[in-house]
């Protein structure tokens, strides 16, 4: 069963930073109380309560003014008021230089960032900071921050198509939510899990952790609540599992959400594109991908609209539009692996884009010579993936997989899949820069 985050009173990076003992801190007591508001769905005074606890005078003499900062900063990352958070997360990092005596609020502040710039579409940068806060947070041994790094270092390896990556960070987010080992967000964890294991093994196999959100009110609110692409997934993975009722407490619960709060306009975003997929409403999902804040979430709804239109041979041309938008989107947000899916949509309807996003992959002398699609292969028939699921995931053909597997052997000088196996395993894969272009 997944652990519910409600049983807490403070933020998260209060619960685990928190050394004032003044009862009377302004800078602890109006975070509590956003806190409260946002646990509720009063996403609008949670961020007010916030706000005034950056602008109140400090009166103690512990890391309150960080913290609150960080919290402010984390729900302004939440709707999307992206600048606005990385003027408070510099703040932040400015307060940790000066006073941070164990190193927590630079774990606060590197997760913070690395949370930033994956809602910004960065990738790279969100591994390279949620690494660094990761590695800092076992140093100090803070290790109730990991999940959260885990988190973005999961998803961003989703998104960049390391597929080696993700495999390993399913399990451990599953466990992660389901023994309750995080405080900060065990339906976020679940959520990112759950992505993983249906890009490995199809949507029965999250299937748990699926029902698990959608079933309870308390973490379908917490996830509604701090991602705003999760309300669509969820509708699609649900209906994928033909369980309509879920799919409408998902519409419904994020519905609800909006209309509290009116003037965030991610959640509204958020709201529209999971009604629209429920409806089979091109347009109203088409409408959401203009309204969200999030570059990937835009690009998902246009993807999206451009699946239903498809679907009408006299929309073929609107069809093609929305797909041309959602790749350029994905492109733009740092996901390569959607962006080329996307790509294969657009040869089904006869077009063409030319050259293929890049996978992130593994470098090394070993795979120099690969393509980038050549080593996306590589990777995942070292993972013992079929050529039938390679191309699935690469959304090529099974014969064009063979046709690429015949010249990754002879590159490599390997005669079979038990040898490239052996081969992979030994390529450097720290520094992931990504195999050229194809």
């Amino acid at each position: 069963m997944l652990d519910s985050p409600f049983r807490l009173r403070l933020p998260p990076v209060f619960s685990v930073l928190r050394v004032c003992r003044n009862n009377t801190c302004a800078s602890s007591a109006l975070p509590e109380s956003s806190f409260s508001a946002w646990s509720r769905g009063d996403l609008e005074e949670g961020i007010r309560l916030a706000e005034a606890a950056v602008r109140t005078e400090p009166d103690c003499a512990g890391n309150c003014e960080a913290l609150a900062r960080a919290w402010y900063a984390a729900l302004l990352v939440r709707v999307r008021r992206l600048s606005s958070a990385a003027l408070i997360l510099a703040e932040v990092d400015e307060l940790s230089a000066r006073s941070d005596a164990d190193g927590g609020t630079a774990v606060v502040s590197l997760l913070g960032a690395a949370d930033l710039a994956f809602a910004r579409g960065d990738t790279s940068a969100a591994v390279d900071l949620a690494a660094r806060g990761a590695d800092r947070a076992r140093r100090a041994g803070l290790h109730g921050f990991l999940p959260d790094a885990h988190t973005v270092l999961a998803l961003s390896a989703l998104r960049q198509g390391d597929m080696s990556v993700s495999a390993q960070f399913a399990d451990q987010l599953r466990d992660y939510a389901l023994l309750g080992r995080t405080a900060h967000g065990p339906s976020q964890c679940a959520w990112a899990a759950a992505q993983l294991l249906e890009v490995r093994g199809g949507p029965a196999s999250a299937a748990q952790l699926i029902a698990g959100i959608a079933t309870d009110d308390r973490l379908l609110l917490e996830l509604l609540t701090s991602q705003p692409t999760a309300a669509a997934w969820l509708v699609r993975a649900t209906r994928k599992l033909g369980d309509e009722v879920l799919a409408r407490r998902v519409v419904a619960g994020a519905g609800a959400l909006a209309v509290r709060n009116p003037e965030l306009c991610s959640v509204g975003a958020a709201a529209g594109h999971a009604a629209g997929l429920l409806d089979g409403d091109p347009d109203g999902v088409l409408a959401a991908a203009a309204a969200h804040q999030d570059p990937w979430a835009a690009a998902s709804a246009a993807e999206d609209a451009g699946k239903f239109l498809a679907a009408r041979p006299a929309e073929r041309q609107r069809a093609v539009e929305a797909f041309e938008s959602a790749a350029d989107g994905y492109a733009g947000a740092g996901a390569p692996w959607d962006a080329r899916r996307v790509a294969s949509r657009l040869r089904a309807l006869g077009v063409r884009r030319g050259r293929h996003p890049q996978y992130a992959g593994r470098s090394g002398p070993d795979a120099g010579t690969l393509t980038n699609t050549e080593a996306a292969v590589a990777e995942l028939v070292s993972q013992g993936f079929t050529n039938s699921q390679v191309g699935e995931r690469l959304f090529i053909s099974g014969h064009t997989v063979a046709f690429h597997l015949k010249k990754i052997f002879r590159k490599m000088d390997v005669a079979s899949r038990v040898e490239l196996t052996r081969a992979w395993s030994r390529v450097p894969g720290a520094s992931r820069e990504g195999a050229r272009a194809s």
